[in-house]
């Protein structure tokens, strides 16, 4: 079972990956950070099952829900030097 257990490290490295790219000031940078995001959670999840990490789950979950929103809100972003709605 090592293959599972090395699931961590892409989940790790995807996660800080969508990071970056969601603290883009370039909106498609924003939106690929939000699916490198929900690939995280995807892969954390996987992870999670294997290792029977429950709240790691349900953590994974409630962030993915927070990562469509934020690509939703992304979307909804007016162009700069305009104000949006929070």
């Amino acid at each position: 079972m090592l293959r599972w257990n090395l699931i961590q490290w892409p989940a790790m490295a995807v996660t800080l990956a969508a990071a970056w790219y969601v603290a883009s000031s370039r909106k498609p940078r924003r939106k690929l950070g939000f699916w490198l995001f929900l690939a995280s959670n995807v892969l954390w999840i996987a992870w999670g099952l294997y290792a029977h990490a429950y709240a790691l789950i349900v953590l994974q979950i409630g962030l993915a829900l927070t990562n469509v929103r934020g690509a939703y809100k992304n979307e909804q972003t007016t162009p700069q030097g305009s104000k949006g709605s929070s």
